[in-house]
């Protein structure tokens, strides 16, 4: 991606209209974000994204803080230095790990997936008893208990790691019996702290939503943070004016560390909208970029 000047809010209105027509950035460990990308742009349909996956790292559920401080911050910086108004770290671990860290070193506005999937379970759960299903790096952060009890103190938060489940997922297993054994095995030990919400706290895991269902119980509410960073995203373009207003279709592109094909044929079924080119960008250069 080419390079141009990073754009702050604090320009004047000549730079203002010019961050209009910027692109939105977005990264995950993989795919999974591609549920959320596929949110934002059902939701804003004229606005143009830039979405980062960082397949060749994947998955990044166990991974170190260091790592994914480290991570983040290369593919903030890459997308920051190709021009973007605002990026999303749709990735639960990632957000988790480095999220503040981000957003004090860099001047493009940023946001997480963990908040607004907080957000949405207070306010869906009637009995207070709100389950977390997301990866062990995310478990470990505390991040989610953090943020719900942060919006409703009484209220009770139940964790649940599943290691391995994502990269079932990432691979394009969602409907073997090794993944159904899984989701049975991870659901058994939080339907029994009986939540009346769950949050799928992990982009892979609205893929198997229907498993998730199933196992959990009809009378649990299952929480995709997606769309919820969705109305966020938006939200936000509207408050610093710079969402784009033409009646136009906006355009999307696509980067990743691994291999462009397996992306192309297993994203295009997370994204559910044509998935074509994607350019590879390899680990050294995303070194580079914070040079």
């Amino acid at each position: 991606m080419a390079p141009r000047r990073p754009l702050t809010m604090t320009q004047d209105r000549t730079d203002t209209q010019d961050l209009v027509r910027l692109p939105i950035g977005m990264f995950d460990s993989g795919i999974g974000g591609l549920t959320v990308l596929h949110e934002c742009l059902v939701a804003m349909p004229s606005e143009d994204f830039v979405y980062f996956g960082d397949t060749a790292r994947f998955p990044y559920g166990s991974k170190s803080q260091a790592e994914l401080e480290l991570y983040a911050d290369q593919i903030a910086r890459f997308l920051e230095r190709g021009g973007v108004k605002l990026i999303v770290v749709a990735c639960y671990s990632a957000t988790a790990a480095a999220l503040p860290r981000l957003q004090e070193r860099f001047s493009t506005p940023i946001v997480g997936v963990v908040m607004p999937g907080a957000r949405a379970a207070v306010q869906t759960s009637r009995y207070r008893r709100i389950g977390v299903m997301a990866t062990e790096a995310t478990v470990n952060s505390g991040s989610y208990v953090q943020a719900v009890l942060g919006l409703d103190a009484g209220a009770e938060v139940h964790q649940q790691a599943c290691p391995g489940l994502a990269q079932f997922i990432q691979d394009g297993d969602v409907a073997s019996r090794e993944v159904a054994d899984a989701v049975r095995a991870f659901t058994a030990p939080l339907k029994r702290k009986r939540p009346d919400v769950v949050i799928m706290g992990c982009t892979h895991y609205p893929v198997v939503a229907p498993l998730l269902q199933r196992h959990l119980g009809r009378d649990v509410t299952l929480v995709n943070p997606a769309a919820e960073v969705a109305l966020e995203v938006e939200a936000i373009l509207e408050r610093r004016g710079v969402a784009r207003r033409e009646d136009r279709e906006g355009e999307y592109r696509f980067f990743c560390t691994g291999d462009t094909a397996a992306f192309r044929a297993v994203g295009a079924r997370f994204l559910q909208m044509p998935l074509d080119e994607v350019v590879q960008v390899g680990l050294d250069e995303l070194a580079a970029s914070q040079a």
